[in-house]
């Protein structure tokens, strides 16, 4: 029998155990997709208790809890930040064979040196000890996680009309060493159906100092955003779909879908997936003259509970996998943008795992151009980002594409203390590799396999996007 600790978590082979200990363990981490606070990190902000640092905006958290039946002024209520964490710390032992229940323990021993489980009976002591160490120790601060953890890289997902500020003030600030720039996230500008768009693309009007009265003048305001962040650092977009759209149209007819908008008229689900393919085959030629990688995370059917929805606002825990049709929407984008040659590098996640192989033959048919996994199957995502997720999607890749390309992991999440999830992934991918040499698939070359997983865990992704 194994026994339950952190030092072999996932690692259930002697050869797992070496490539993690000898090749992943001491690797930097390159976070390429997060939802972090750039003003905490400019800041130096210093979390006031565990709850606000571990609790507050965690949706993995807040779905587990409503599954045990707690009250939801313990979860997102106005319950003291005491109680939120005492009703956490008794859920915990209620959460076996979910990988919250090991990200908690990774997260108390990396961060708090914290090596007891969890529970009940010890929760008054380890709020204790947790807020000590957040009032006293400076690796506990947003920007002091960060160089806790080597995060080399730190991208954040930010709206086309955000200042930037506080990228600048990071990036002025030679104490934050990682590199922490803003992703392009321009929902908005593509949501035309949504109730305040030309409310919307009014703002973006004067972020970019251009009167949005017609298509010319919005994608002139679009390229004028992207420049700026360009000059901030960003080297990535990325775009929230349920269903990928594909309906080709052409520049006349996305004209007169926009106008109609902006005019205050309805726009019908097929005038919205005609405006939003033009525009992302426009948006894929910008980002393709920067050398930018575009992400495209596709599946999520959101805000699902009317009533819930209604008390706590959008994006309060209540979505879940869309299953879609995807084959010829990706392939039809992505080859009107090579016609041209004028396909960035692109990322495609999925949160329907069903679509996987779907996503790898279609990548397959678009790489080249000098570039190493030009394009990629992105990471396991979101409810998927667990040890048979992972495993889900590494499997896949390798089977059809080359796994020895991939960009590797990311975190997707608002929480500082989420880093060891990388920790959580390369253990995964070492299990997988360290499996394979044990079974045979692979050679007893631990130089040969670890170079791959140093590749994997950090190397691949230095240089695809080239922060």
């Amino acid at each position: 029998m194994i026994p339950f600790h952190t030092e072999n978590l996932l690692l259930t082979t002697e050869s797992a155990r070496i490539l993690y200990r000898d090749y992943a363990s001491d690797m930097p981490i390159y976070d390429y997709h997060n939802h972090l606070d750039p003003g905490k990190i400019a800041s130096g902000y210093r979390f006031r208790n565990v709850t606000e640092l571990w609790l507050n905006g965690d949706h993995y958290k807040w779905r587990a809890l409503r599954w045990l039946g707690v009250d939801e002024s313990l979860i997102t209520g106005e319950a003291p930040d005491k109680d939120k964490f005492l009703a956490w710390a008794k859920a915990v032992p209620a959460m076996a064979g979910n990988p919250l229940y090991h990200w908690t323990h990774l997260e108390l021993e990396r961060h708090f040196g914290i090596k007891e489980r969890l529970s009940e009976a010890n929760a008054e002591e380890i709020w204790n000890r947790c807020n000590e160490r957040l009032a006293e120790d400076s690796s506990l601060t947003a920007s002091g996680i960060l160089a806790k953890f080597d995060v080399r890289v730190a991208c954040t997902t930010d709206d086309p009309i955000d200042s930037l500020d506080e990228h600048r003030s990071i990036r002025e600030n030679p104490a934050i060493r990682a590199k922490v720039t803003p992703t392009f996230r321009p929902d908005r500008i593509l949501d035309i159906r949504r109730g305040d768009f030309a409310d919307y693309l009014s703002r973006l009007g004067e972020a970019a100092n251009v009167e949005i009265a017609g298509l010319p003048e919005l994608l002139a305001a679009v390229s004028n955003r992207i420049d700026y962040f360009h000059e901030h650092g960003c080297r990535l977009s990325d775009h929230g779909f349920g269903e990928l759209p594909y309906a080709p149209a052409s520049e006349k007819e996305a004209a007169a879908i926009l106008r109609s908008a902006l005019e205050g008229r309805a726009v019908t689900e097929e005038e919205a997936a005609r405006y939003q393919t033009f525009l992302m085959v426009r948006l894929g030629e910008f980002y393709h003259a920067r050398g930018w990688a575009m992400q495209l995370h596709i599946g999520a059917i959101r805000n699902n509970n009317t009533r819930m929805s209604a008390r706590l606002g959008r994006d309060s825990g209540y979505d879940s996998i869309l299953d879609y049709h995807l084959a010829r929407p990706l392939n039809g984008l992505l080859d009107e943008l090579d016609r041209n040659d004028r396909l960035p590098k692109t990322i495609v996640y999925s949160l329907y795992p069903g679509q996987y192989e779907t996503i790898a033959t279609t990548i397959g048919n678009f790489q080249g151009g000098g570039i190493r996994g030009k394009l990629q199957l992105g990471s396991a995502w979101w409810f998927h980002d667990q040890k048979e997720g992972m495993l889900q999607q590494l499997k896949a890749l390798s089977n059809i594409g080359l796994i020895s390309a991939f960009v590797g992991m990311l975190t997707d999440s608002r929480s500082f203390l989420s880093f060891p999830r990388h920790e959580y992934f390369r253990r995964t991918l070492c299990g997988l590799l360290g499996t394979w040499m044990e079974e045979g698939e692979l050679p007893t070359d631990y130089e040969y396999v670890g170079e791959l997983v140093r590749d994997i865990c950090f190397r691949n992704a230095e240089a695809y996007f080239g922060i």
